[in-house]
Protein backbone atom coordinates (compact mmCIF):
# COMPACT_ATOMS: atom_id res chain seq x y z
CA UNK A 1 0.00 0.00 0.00
CA UNK A 2 1.49 3.57 -0.75
CA UNK A 3 0.43 6.63 1.00
CA UNK A 4 3.28 9.27 -0.30
CA UNK A 5 4.28 10.31 -4.00
CA UNK A 6 7.88 10.19 -4.19
CA UNK A 7 8.13 11.58 -7.10
CA UNK A 8 6.11 14.98 -6.19
CA UNK A 9 8.32 14.74 -3.26
CA UNK A 10 11.25 15.29 -4.82
CA UNK A 11 10.01 17.69 -7.71
CA UNK A 12 8.31 19.79 -5.09
CA UNK A 13 11.45 19.87 -2.45
CA UNK A 14 13.73 20.55 -5.75
CA UNK A 15 11.74 23.95 -6.40
CA UNK A 16 11.15 24.91 -2.69
CA UNK A 17 14.60 24.62 -1.79
CA UNK A 18 15.55 26.67 -5.49
CA UNK A 19 13.42 29.40 -4.49
CA UNK A 20 15.36 29.55 -0.72
CA UNK A 21 18.46 29.67 -2.45
CA UNK A 22 17.11 33.26 -4.54
CA UNK A 23 15.17 34.66 -1.97
CA UNK A 24 18.69 35.13 -0.12
CA UNK A 25 20.66 36.54 -3.27
CA UNK A 26 22.41 33.31 -4.28
CA UNK A 27 23.66 31.57 -1.08
CA UNK A 28 22.41 29.21 1.18
CA UNK A 29 23.33 27.47 4.51
CA UNK A 30 20.39 24.45 4.30
CA UNK A 31 21.07 21.95 7.76
CA UNK A 32 20.13 19.17 7.21
CA UNK A 33 18.35 17.05 9.63
CA UNK A 34 17.84 13.56 9.78
CA UNK A 35 19.20 11.09 7.29
CA UNK A 36 20.28 12.36 3.78
CA UNK A 37 20.13 8.66 2.55
CA UNK A 38 18.91 5.45 4.21
CA UNK A 39 15.97 7.24 5.89
CA UNK A 40 13.79 4.19 6.39
CA UNK A 41 12.00 5.66 9.39
CA UNK A 42 10.57 8.11 6.76
CA UNK A 43 10.01 5.12 4.56
CA UNK A 44 8.01 3.01 7.25
CA UNK A 45 5.92 5.46 8.12
CA UNK A 46 5.32 7.35 4.86
CA UNK A 47 4.57 4.55 2.50
CA UNK A 48 6.57 4.69 -0.64
CA UNK A 49 9.08 7.56 0.39
CA UNK A 50 12.53 6.06 -0.84
CA UNK A 51 14.69 5.72 1.56
CA UNK A 52 17.09 8.06 -0.43
CA UNK A 53 14.52 10.86 -1.52
CA UNK A 54 16.45 13.38 -0.52
CA UNK A 55 19.52 12.04 -1.65
CA UNK A 56 17.77 11.95 -5.40
CA UNK A 57 16.24 15.21 -4.41
CA UNK A 58 19.84 17.01 -4.45
CA UNK A 59 20.98 15.11 -6.97
CA UNK A 60 18.83 16.50 -9.10
CA UNK A 61 20.25 20.10 -8.53
CA UNK A 62 23.70 18.44 -7.72
CA UNK A 63 25.52 21.48 -9.61
CA UNK A 64 24.66 23.59 -7.31
CA UNK A 65 24.96 21.53 -3.90
CA UNK A 66 27.87 21.54 -1.99
CA UNK A 67 27.80 18.97 1.20
CA UNK A 68 29.52 19.99 4.76
CA UNK A 69 29.83 17.10 7.31
CA UNK A 70 30.06 17.82 10.49
CA UNK A 71 31.31 15.98 13.75
CA UNK A 72 31.43 16.58 16.89
CA UNK A 73 35.20 16.03 18.59
CA UNK A 74 33.53 14.67 21.58
CA UNK A 75 31.52 12.02 19.72
CA UNK A 76 35.11 11.16 18.24
CA UNK A 77 36.48 10.94 21.85
CA UNK A 78 33.88 8.98 23.17
CA UNK A 79 33.58 6.68 19.90
CA UNK A 80 30.01 7.40 19.68
CA UNK A 81 28.16 5.02 17.49
CA UNK A 82 25.34 4.74 15.01
CA UNK A 83 22.77 2.12 16.39
CA UNK A 84 21.25 1.32 13.12
CA UNK A 85 24.71 0.73 11.16
CA UNK A 86 26.79 -0.69 14.59
CA UNK A 87 29.82 1.89 13.56
CA UNK A 88 31.15 4.90 14.99
CA UNK A 89 30.47 8.54 13.99
CA UNK A 90 34.34 8.97 12.75
CA UNK A 91 33.89 6.10 10.40
CA UNK A 92 30.05 7.10 9.22
CA UNK A 93 32.11 10.12 8.37
CA UNK A 94 34.67 8.45 5.88
CA UNK A 95 30.94 6.06 4.41
CA UNK A 96 28.81 9.44 4.31
CA UNK A 97 31.92 10.78 1.74
CA UNK A 98 32.20 8.14 -0.59
CA UNK A 99 28.45 7.60 -0.48
CA UNK A 100 27.83 11.31 -1.48
CA UNK A 101 30.52 11.53 -3.80
CA UNK A 102 29.40 8.15 -5.47
CA UNK A 103 26.10 9.64 -6.08
CA UNK A 104 27.63 12.69 -7.80
CA UNK A 105 27.50 14.78 -5.20
CA UNK A 106 30.24 17.65 -4.27
CA UNK A 107 31.93 16.98 -0.77
CA UNK A 108 33.25 20.74 0.07
CA UNK A 109 34.60 19.93 3.69
CA UNK A 110 34.68 17.98 7.04
CA UNK A 111 33.99 20.53 10.39
CA UNK A 112 34.95 19.07 13.88
CA UNK A 113 32.81 21.03 15.97
CA UNK A 114 33.74 21.73 19.95
CA UNK A 115 37.11 21.09 19.17
CA UNK A 116 39.34 20.98 22.86
CA UNK A 117 42.52 19.42 21.01
CA UNK A 118 41.07 15.91 21.96
CA UNK A 119 43.93 12.88 21.13
CA UNK A 120 41.35 11.30 19.23
CA UNK A 121 39.33 14.17 16.84
CA UNK A 122 43.60 15.67 16.44
CA UNK A 123 44.02 12.09 15.07
CA UNK A 124 40.87 11.87 13.10
CA UNK A 125 41.73 15.30 11.47
CA UNK A 126 45.08 14.38 10.40
CA UNK A 127 43.60 11.29 9.03
CA UNK A 128 41.20 12.91 6.76
CA UNK A 129 43.80 15.80 5.50
CA UNK A 130 46.16 12.25 4.65
CA UNK A 131 43.00 11.49 2.69
CA UNK A 132 42.92 14.84 0.85
CA UNK A 133 39.47 15.64 2.74
CA UNK A 134 39.85 19.62 3.86
CA UNK A 135 39.32 19.88 7.38
CA UNK A 136 38.25 23.14 9.47
CA UNK A 137 37.95 23.55 13.32
CA UNK A 138 35.11 25.51 15.17
CA UNK A 139 35.12 25.91 19.36
CA UNK A 140 33.63 25.80 22.26
CA UNK A 141 31.83 29.12 22.61
CA UNK A 142 31.00 30.02 26.15
CA UNK A 143 27.89 30.78 26.95
CA UNK A 144 26.55 29.52 23.84
CA UNK A 145 23.80 29.99 23.08
CA UNK A 146 22.61 32.93 25.46
CA UNK A 147 25.13 35.14 25.18
CA UNK A 148 24.75 37.10 22.09
CA UNK A 149 27.08 39.74 22.46
CA UNK A 150 29.28 37.46 23.30
CA UNK A 151 28.33 34.55 20.56
CA UNK A 152 27.89 37.34 17.37
CA UNK A 153 31.77 38.27 18.05
CA UNK A 154 35.54 37.54 17.00
CA UNK A 155 35.81 35.73 20.16
CA UNK A 156 32.77 33.79 19.78
CA UNK A 157 32.01 33.00 16.15
CA UNK A 158 34.89 34.81 14.80
CA UNK A 159 37.63 32.10 15.96
CA UNK A 160 35.82 29.52 13.86
CA UNK A 161 37.67 28.63 11.01
CA UNK A 162 36.00 29.69 7.82
CA UNK A 163 34.90 27.18 5.66
CA UNK A 164 35.45 28.06 1.80
CA UNK A 165 32.85 26.78 0.00
CA UNK A 166 31.86 27.38 -3.88
CA UNK A 167 28.16 26.70 -4.48
CA UNK A 168 24.82 28.66 -4.01
CA UNK A 169 23.76 25.28 -1.63
CA UNK A 170 25.56 24.45 0.87
CA UNK A 171 24.23 21.42 2.77
CA UNK A 172 25.58 20.88 6.46
CA UNK A 173 24.74 17.61 7.31
CA UNK A 174 26.24 15.01 10.20
CA UNK A 175 26.35 11.06 11.27
CA UNK A 176 23.84 12.18 13.67
CA UNK A 177 21.91 14.58 16.36
CA UNK A 178 24.06 16.67 18.53
CA UNK A 179 26.82 17.54 16.15
CA UNK A 180 26.67 20.94 15.58
CA UNK A 181 25.28 21.71 12.48
CA UNK A 182 23.11 24.73 13.40
CA UNK A 183 26.17 26.40 15.22
CA UNK A 184 28.36 25.58 12.17
CA UNK A 185 25.28 27.64 10.12
CA UNK A 186 25.48 30.65 11.90
CA UNK A 187 29.05 30.67 12.51
CA UNK A 188 29.32 31.04 8.67
CA UNK A 189 26.98 33.62 8.31
CA UNK A 190 28.63 35.47 10.54
CA UNK A 191 31.71 35.13 8.27
CA UNK A 192 30.00 35.82 5.46
CA UNK A 193 28.65 38.95 6.54
CA UNK A 194 32.27 40.02 7.36
CA UNK A 195 33.29 39.54 4.11
CA UNK A 196 30.38 41.18 2.20
CA UNK A 197 28.77 38.36 1.22
CA UNK A 198 24.79 37.91 1.56
CA UNK A 199 23.80 34.56 2.21
CA UNK A 200 21.23 33.19 4.38
CA UNK A 201 20.07 30.24 6.21
CA UNK A 202 16.99 27.38 6.30
CA UNK A 203 16.15 24.19 7.78
CA UNK A 204 15.63 20.76 6.42
CA UNK A 205 13.77 18.43 9.08
CA UNK A 206 11.08 15.58 7.45
CA UNK A 207 9.64 15.35 10.84
CA UNK A 208 7.65 16.60 12.80
CA UNK A 209 5.60 17.48 9.21
CA UNK A 210 4.72 20.93 10.37
CA UNK A 211 1.70 21.02 7.74
CA UNK A 212 -0.77 17.95 9.43
CA UNK A 213 -2.22 17.56 12.61
CA UNK A 214 -0.12 17.78 16.07
CA UNK A 215 -1.45 14.51 17.15
CA UNK A 216 -1.32 12.56 13.35
CA UNK A 217 0.59 9.34 14.11
CA UNK A 218 3.29 10.50 11.53
CA UNK A 219 4.20 12.93 13.99
CA UNK A 220 3.96 10.47 17.47
CA UNK A 221 5.88 8.30 15.22
CA UNK A 222 8.53 10.97 15.01
CA UNK A 223 8.36 11.31 18.92
CA UNK A 224 8.70 7.92 19.66
CA UNK A 225 11.96 7.64 17.39
CA UNK A 226 13.70 11.00 19.23
CA UNK A 227 11.92 9.67 22.89
CA UNK A 228 16.08 9.23 23.80
CA UNK A 229 16.23 12.95 22.99
CA UNK A 230 12.99 14.21 24.60
CA UNK A 231 11.61 15.56 21.91
CA UNK A 232 8.14 16.63 22.23
CA UNK A 233 5.88 17.57 18.85
CA UNK A 234 3.65 21.23 19.78
CA UNK A 235 2.13 23.86 18.22
CA UNK A 236 4.19 26.64 16.80
CA UNK A 237 3.37 29.52 19.21
CA UNK A 238 5.23 32.38 17.10
CA UNK A 239 3.77 31.27 13.57
CA UNK A 240 0.75 31.30 15.01
CA UNK A 241 1.04 34.48 16.49
CA UNK A 242 2.38 35.95 13.26
CA UNK A 243 0.33 34.79 10.98
CA UNK A 244 -2.98 33.27 12.79
CA UNK A 245 -1.70 29.92 11.62
CA UNK A 246 -1.79 26.49 13.55
CA UNK A 247 1.81 24.55 12.13
CA UNK A 248 3.56 21.80 14.04
CA UNK A 249 7.31 22.13 15.08
CA UNK A 250 9.28 20.39 18.05
CA UNK A 251 10.31 22.33 21.25
CA UNK A 252 14.11 22.18 20.81
CA UNK A 253 13.62 24.30 17.36
CA UNK A 254 10.81 26.68 19.63
CA UNK A 255 12.80 26.74 22.37
CA UNK A 256 15.74 27.94 20.88
CA UNK A 257 13.57 30.34 18.32
CA UNK A 258 14.21 33.79 20.70
CA UNK A 259 18.10 33.15 20.59
CA UNK A 260 18.34 32.50 16.92
CA UNK A 261 16.17 35.37 15.97
CA UNK A 262 18.29 37.60 18.55
CA UNK A 263 21.55 35.78 16.66
CA UNK A 264 20.06 37.00 13.06
CA UNK A 265 19.27 40.18 14.22
CA UNK A 266 23.31 40.77 15.32
CA UNK A 267 24.33 39.80 12.29
CA UNK A 268 22.14 41.33 9.94
CA UNK A 269 20.78 43.98 11.85
CA UNK A 270 17.11 42.32 11.51
CA UNK A 271 15.73 38.88 11.38
CA UNK A 272 14.56 37.35 8.40
CA UNK A 273 12.15 34.72 9.93
CA UNK A 274 9.22 35.46 11.95
CA UNK A 275 8.82 31.95 13.39
CA UNK A 276 10.81 28.45 13.74
CA UNK A 277 8.42 26.95 10.51
CA UNK A 278 9.46 29.93 8.35
CA UNK A 279 13.09 28.39 8.83
CA UNK A 280 11.98 25.09 7.26
CA UNK A 281 11.77 24.03 3.60
CA UNK A 282 9.47 20.76 4.25
CA UNK A 283 7.17 19.80 1.93
CA UNK A 284 6.61 16.32 2.87
CA UNK A 285 3.25 16.79 3.70
CA UNK A 286 2.03 18.04 0.55
CA UNK A 287 2.93 14.40 -0.97
CA UNK A 288 0.58 12.52 1.68
CA UNK A 289 -1.94 10.62 -0.80
CA UNK A 290 -3.24 8.46 1.17
CA UNK A 291 -3.47 9.26 4.97
CA UNK A 292 -4.88 6.27 6.04
CA UNK A 293 -2.46 4.20 4.96
CA UNK A 294 0.66 6.43 7.07
CA UNK A 295 -1.44 6.34 9.95
CA UNK A 296 -1.49 2.37 10.41
CA UNK A 297 2.31 2.41 9.17
CA UNK A 298 2.71 4.77 11.87
CA UNK A 299 1.00 2.88 14.68
CA UNK A 300 3.39 -0.38 13.26
CA UNK A 301 6.60 1.96 13.91
CA UNK A 302 5.30 3.27 17.44
CA UNK A 303 5.43 -0.22 18.85
CA UNK A 304 8.53 -1.47 16.88
CA UNK A 305 10.26 1.71 18.62
CA UNK A 306 8.66 0.76 22.00
CA UNK A 307 10.30 -2.80 21.37
CA UNK A 308 13.39 -1.52 20.27
CA UNK A 309 13.51 0.88 23.42
CA UNK A 310 12.62 -1.45 25.99
CA UNK A 311 15.54 -4.15 24.35
CA UNK A 312 18.22 -0.61 24.55
CA UNK A 313 17.51 -0.54 28.14
CA UNK A 314 17.87 -4.19 28.64
CA UNK A 315 21.57 -4.06 26.77
CA UNK A 316 22.34 -0.83 28.87
CA UNK A 317 21.98 1.35 26.23
CA UNK A 318 19.22 3.33 26.75
CA UNK A 319 17.01 4.60 29.39
CA UNK A 320 13.82 3.99 31.23
CA UNK A 321 12.34 7.82 30.63
CA UNK A 322 12.52 6.39 26.76
CA UNK A 323 10.27 3.75 27.11
CA UNK A 324 8.23 5.66 29.42
CA UNK A 325 7.85 8.08 27.19
CA UNK A 326 7.11 5.83 24.00
CA UNK A 327 4.59 3.79 26.52
CA UNK A 328 2.72 7.46 27.09
CA UNK A 329 2.81 7.74 23.27
CA UNK A 330 1.15 4.01 22.46
CA UNK A 331 -1.72 5.11 25.11
CA UNK A 332 -2.11 8.39 23.18
CA UNK A 333 -2.74 6.54 19.84
CA UNK A 334 -4.43 3.46 21.85
CA UNK A 335 -1.99 1.10 21.04
CA UNK A 336 -0.73 -2.11 23.15
CA UNK A 337 2.22 -4.49 22.04
CA UNK A 338 -0.12 -7.37 20.78
CA UNK A 339 -1.64 -4.89 18.10
CA UNK A 340 1.98 -5.53 16.10
CA UNK A 341 0.34 -9.61 14.98
CA UNK A 342 3.91 -11.05 15.03
CA UNK A 343 4.15 -10.65 18.79
CA UNK A 344 2.04 -12.90 19.82
CA UNK A 345 2.88 -15.65 17.31
CA UNK A 346 5.92 -15.72 18.24
CA UNK A 347 4.92 -16.21 22.06
CA UNK A 348 2.82 -18.82 21.25
CA UNK A 349 5.68 -20.85 19.13
CA UNK A 350 7.94 -20.26 22.14
CA UNK A 351 5.51 -21.43 24.42
CA UNK A 352 4.61 -24.56 22.63
CA UNK A 353 8.56 -25.44 22.33
CA UNK A 354 9.21 -25.32 25.91
CA UNK A 355 10.14 -21.75 26.26
CA UNK A 356 12.67 -22.04 23.75
CA UNK A 357 13.74 -19.16 21.25
CA UNK A 358 10.89 -18.74 18.85
CA UNK A 359 10.68 -16.04 15.74
CA UNK A 360 7.36 -15.02 13.77
CA UNK A 361 7.36 -13.79 10.36
CA UNK A 362 4.42 -11.93 8.53
CA UNK A 363 4.54 -12.07 5.10
CA UNK A 364 3.03 -8.99 3.02
CA UNK A 365 -0.02 -10.67 2.41
CA UNK A 366 -0.46 -11.24 5.94
CA UNK A 367 0.86 -14.51 6.33
CA UNK A 368 2.04 -15.73 9.71
CA UNK A 369 4.97 -17.96 9.39
CA UNK A 370 6.83 -19.20 12.27
CA UNK A 371 10.61 -20.51 13.32
CA UNK A 372 11.33 -22.77 16.45
CA UNK A 373 15.15 -23.37 17.72
CA UNK A 374 16.26 -27.00 16.64
CA UNK A 375 19.99 -28.38 17.30
CA UNK A 376 20.60 -27.36 13.48
CA UNK A 377 19.18 -23.78 13.25
CA UNK A 378 18.58 -21.00 15.17
CA UNK A 379 15.07 -19.44 15.41
CA UNK A 380 16.04 -17.14 13.57
CA UNK A 381 16.96 -19.33 10.27
CA UNK A 382 14.18 -21.46 11.11
CA UNK A 383 11.65 -18.65 10.85
CA UNK A 384 13.48 -17.41 7.89
CA UNK A 385 13.79 -21.08 5.79
CA UNK A 386 10.05 -22.06 6.64
CA UNK A 387 9.04 -18.12 5.34
CA UNK A 388 10.70 -18.43 1.97
CA UNK A 389 9.18 -22.33 1.41
CA UNK A 390 5.51 -20.41 1.60
CA UNK A 391 6.74 -17.80 -0.90
CA UNK A 392 8.19 -20.02 -3.21
CA UNK A 393 5.15 -22.87 -2.60
CA UNK A 394 7.11 -25.47 -1.50
CA UNK A 395 6.04 -27.94 0.86
CA UNK A 396 6.37 -27.44 4.70
CA UNK A 397 8.46 -31.00 5.54
CA UNK A 398 11.00 -30.65 2.45
CA UNK A 399 14.30 -30.12 3.39
CA UNK A 400 15.89 -27.22 1.68
CA UNK A 401 19.51 -28.03 3.53
CA UNK A 402 20.64 -31.18 4.04
CA UNK A 403 22.18 -31.92 7.64
CA UNK A 404 25.45 -32.96 5.34
CA UNK A 405 25.70 -29.37 4.39
CA UNK A 406 24.55 -27.87 8.02
CA UNK A 407 27.01 -30.57 9.86
CA UNK A 408 30.41 -29.72 8.65
CA UNK A 409 29.88 -25.87 8.88
CA UNK A 410 29.06 -26.95 12.45
CA UNK A 411 32.22 -28.48 13.42
CA UNK A 412 33.84 -25.63 12.10
CA UNK A 413 32.23 -23.13 14.37
CA UNK A 414 32.78 -25.13 17.12
CA UNK A 415 35.88 -26.88 16.69
CA UNK A 416 38.27 -24.89 14.90
CA UNK A 417 36.40 -21.12 15.55
CA UNK A 418 35.81 -22.34 19.13
CA UNK A 419 32.45 -20.64 18.99
CA UNK A 420 30.15 -22.06 22.04
CA UNK A 421 26.62 -21.98 19.74
CA UNK A 422 27.20 -24.72 16.69
CA UNK A 423 23.64 -23.50 15.25
CA UNK A 424 23.83 -21.37 12.00
CA UNK A 425 23.11 -18.02 12.67
CA UNK A 426 21.44 -15.80 9.54
CA UNK A 427 24.67 -15.23 7.27
CA UNK A 428 25.80 -19.29 7.70
CA UNK A 429 22.15 -19.97 6.77
CA UNK A 430 21.66 -18.41 3.22
CA UNK A 431 25.07 -19.45 2.87
CA UNK A 432 24.13 -22.84 3.03
CA UNK A 433 21.03 -22.63 1.48
CA UNK A 434 22.57 -20.78 -1.58
CA UNK A 435 25.45 -24.23 -1.84
CA UNK A 436 22.72 -26.19 -1.55
CA UNK A 437 20.87 -24.15 -4.70
CA UNK A 438 23.49 -25.79 -6.94
CA UNK A 439 22.20 -29.36 -6.78
CA UNK A 440 18.49 -29.09 -5.62
CA UNK A 441 15.32 -26.92 -7.51
CA UNK A 442 13.37 -26.35 -4.22
CA UNK A 443 16.42 -25.18 -2.79
CA UNK A 444 16.76 -22.66 -6.06
CA UNK A 445 13.21 -21.57 -5.21
CA UNK A 446 13.46 -20.81 -2.32
CA UNK A 447 16.92 -19.03 -2.68
CA UNK A 448 15.07 -16.97 -5.27
CA UNK A 449 12.37 -15.75 -2.90
CA UNK A 450 14.40 -14.13 -0.38
CA UNK A 451 13.87 -10.81 -2.03
CA UNK A 452 10.21 -11.15 -1.58
CA UNK A 453 10.70 -10.50 1.98
CA UNK A 454 11.52 -6.85 1.66
CA UNK A 455 9.11 -5.11 3.87
CA UNK A 456 7.86 -8.00 5.79
CA UNK A 457 7.65 -7.96 9.84
CA UNK A 458 9.28 -10.14 12.23
CA UNK A 459 9.46 -10.25 16.39
CA UNK A 460 11.83 -12.93 18.39
CA UNK A 461 11.33 -13.67 21.59
CA UNK A 462 14.74 -12.93 22.66
CA UNK A 463 17.41 -10.66 21.65
CA UNK A 464 19.01 -11.58 18.71
CA UNK A 465 22.72 -11.60 17.56
CA UNK A 466 24.26 -8.46 15.90
CA UNK A 467 24.75 -10.81 13.19
CA UNK A 468 21.06 -12.00 12.70
CA UNK A 469 19.40 -8.37 13.10
CA UNK A 470 21.91 -7.31 10.59
CA UNK A 471 20.82 -9.45 7.95
CA UNK A 472 17.45 -9.11 8.81
CA UNK A 473 17.70 -5.41 8.45
CA UNK A 474 19.60 -6.33 4.88
CA UNK A 475 16.54 -8.02 4.16
CA UNK A 476 14.35 -5.31 4.22
CA UNK A 477 12.78 -7.09 7.47
CA UNK A 478 11.55 -5.00 10.16
CA UNK A 479 12.86 -6.60 13.40
CA UNK A 480 11.46 -6.22 16.94
CA UNK A 481 12.82 -8.54 19.95
CA UNK A 482 11.36 -9.12 23.32
CA UNK A 483 13.71 -7.90 25.83
CA UNK A 484 15.03 -10.71 27.25
CA UNK A 485 18.47 -12.79 26.48
CA UNK A 486 18.83 -16.17 25.60
CA UNK A 487 20.78 -17.31 28.33
CA UNK A 488 21.33 -15.88 31.91
CA UNK A 489 25.04 -15.45 31.21
CA UNK A 490 26.51 -11.72 31.64
CA UNK A 491 28.44 -11.66 28.42
CA UNK A 492 26.59 -11.75 25.17
CA UNK A 493 28.16 -10.85 22.05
Amino acid sequence: MIGFDNAMYIAKQSEMINKRIEHFGGKLYLEFGGKLFDDFHASRVLPGFAPDSKLQMLKSIADRVEIVIVINSGDIESNKRRRDLGITYDIDVLRLIDAYRGAGLFVGSVVLAQYKNQPSATAFKLKLEKLGVKVFLHYPIEGYPYNITHIVSDEGFGKNEYIETQRPLVVITAPGPGSGKMATCLSQLYHDNSRGIKAGYAKFETFPIWNIPLKHPVNLAYEAATADLNDVNMIDPYHLEAYGETTVNYNRDVEAFPVLNAIFKKIYGESPYKSPTDMGVNMAGYCIIDDEVTKKASYDEIIRRYFAALCDLRTGNGKQSAVDKIDSLMNQAGLSPEDRRVVGAATLKSELTGGEPAVAIELLDGTIITGKTSNLLGASSAALLNAAKALAKLPTDILLISPSIIEPIQKLKTGVLKNHNPRLHLDETLIALSMSANNDENAKKALDSISMLNGCQAHSTVILSQVDEDVFRKLGIDLTSEPRYETKKLYHK
